[in-house]
């Protein structure tokens, strides 16, 4: 395995970082999903410590969040990628860098620099 390969980002980072860009707390989300997903369990799920939920949960969370379902069922790995998208397409719209060709370690590092700059600002800033 190549070592870009193992920086990819993982199906609990990139929860965590919708549900952030969402500026959701866990309990928010546990009431948003009408309890479906507890806010216990997405704290581990986003900490990694549960790797595959269930297509039910995952079906609750896409909806919520907005996202594409199949492609949380990827990331848990109940599916084969898809060949007919493209990686600018993996979130759901165009990635701000997907002209860059950034590779799986590269796209890693910048959810992480993205959740770092999120958790400098206060909560009432919407900037």
């Amino acid at each position: 395995m190549k070592e870009a390969d193992t920086a990819k980002v993982t199906l609990g980072q990139y929860l965590a970082s919708i549900r952030t860009d969402r500026k959701m707390t866990l309990r928010q989300v546990e009431e948003g999903t009408g309890k479906d997903v507890s806010n216990a369990y997405l704290s581990q799920l986003e900490n990694g410590h549960i790797k595959e939920p269930s297509p039910h949960i995952l079906y609750s969370l896409a909806e919520l969040y907005g996202v594409d379902y199949a492609s949380l069922m990827e990331m848990a790995g109940y599916l084969t990628p898809s060949k007919s998208r493209t990686d600018a397409q993996r979130h759901g719209r165009v990635a701000t860098f997907a002209e860059h060709n950034l590779n799986a370690e590269e796209e890693a590092e910048l959810m992480r620099y993205l959740q770092f700059i999120r958790s400098r600002k206060p909560h009432g800033d919407k900037s």
